[in-house]
């Protein structure tokens, strides 16, 4: 994003920025593209940021039965087939290094979380809303010439109950990891693109134009009310939000046959757990992938009691995640 011309940035804002827009080039897609029905077997990845979301779509999509959105589809992310005939865009497979420094290369044929768009656009309490969502996913099928939708969007965190309901027989993947760690990665995170966004503005405007939201300038807690930790630069800020977070997942979702809390960590040691997910998944071939875990000496200082609590439900999201 930070090597956007002037004229991409303006591009981005006048597709993304208004509401207005998106609801045309959504409507203009619906109805300009002829759309096949497809299957109702997707894969649905959605986590706290920093929990495995992102490597464990892209392992997923390595076995070319998804299709999913991704950076060639920006910025009319509503209207994918049309602007696929208007962007005359040549494919390229230079991969670079994304904005999180985190080692994950991208390219603009890598699949990435731009589902959100959508469920800015509309709202998901509007009854005919889940069938507009429902012709998305078909949208993005066409154009992709796949029966299989692959979504990965940490926002969905917020609405799995109702992505369940919109599609039954989908299964819906929850990545965690241990909490100390992913609450120190998700505060580290946080201050690189406060930072980033001091030397670049378009940055800033470019994550809330695609309702990434779960760090950095423009955050917005998933859980705002009745905090211990309410300072977003301590740690401990970050492991209630991952403790409040996984715990309104368990009581909500744990006795639903489609879901599957994923351990990130085993996930990086058992070759068998990935292979477990591809079973899982419908995918007909088996093959490896590479997953890495990140491991960080921490000095800062915990607090015992959201420390212990999170530690607690760590060890019981283990005990029926998928193993």
């Amino acid at each position: 994003m930070n090597n956007y011309s002037w004229l991409q940035q303006k591009l981005h804002q006048i597709a993304l920025s208004s509401q207005f827009m998106r609801e045309v080039t959504f409507d203009v897609e619906s109805s300009a593209i002829l759309k096949k029905q497809s299957t109702d077997n997707h894969i649905f990845v959605a986590g706290l940021a920093r929990s495995g979301t992102t490597i464990l779509l892209n392992a997923l999509y390595k076995s070319d039965e998804f299709a999913s959105l991704s950076y060639q589809d920006m910025p009319f992310l509503l209207a994918p087939n049309l602007w696929s005939k208007l962007s005359f865009s040549k494919k390229d497979m230079d991969f670079i290094e994304r904005a999180h420094g985190d080692g994950i290369k991208v390219s603009s044929e890598s699949p990435e979380a731009f589902e959100e768009v959508f469920w800015m656009t509309f709202n998901e309490s509007d009854e005919d809303t889940q069938e507009k969502f429902k012709t998305y996913v078909q949208l993005i099928n066409q154009k992709y010439h796949k029966e299989r939708y692959l979504s990965k969007n940490n926002q969905n965190i917020r609405r799995l109950e109702l992505i369940s309901a919109i599609f039954p027989h989908s299964k819906i993947f929850i990545p965690y990891r241990n909490p100390i760690q992913h609450a120190y990665s998700l505060l580290s995170q946080h201050k690189r693109f406060i930072e980033d966004s001091k030397k670049d503005k378009f940055i800033s405007n470019y994550m809330r134009w695609i309702g990434h939201t779960e760090f950095g300038r423009n955050y917005i807690p998933i859980h705002d009310q009745n905090l211990n930790f309410k300072n977003d630069l301590d740690i401990n800020h970050w492991l209630e939000q991952w403790y409040l977070t996984y715990h309104n997942c368990l009581g909500s979702l744990k006795d639903k046959d489609n879901v599957y809390f994923i351990c990130y960590e085993q996930l990086c040691t058992s070759k068998e757990y990935w292979l477990d997910i591809l079973k899982i998944s419908d995918i007909k071939e088996t093959y490896d992938f590479e997953f890495k875990e990140s491991q960080k000496d921490i000095s800062l200082e915990i607090e015992n009691g959201i420390g212990n609590k999170a530690s607690s439900l760590y060890s019981e999201l283990s005990n029926i995640a998928l193993r």
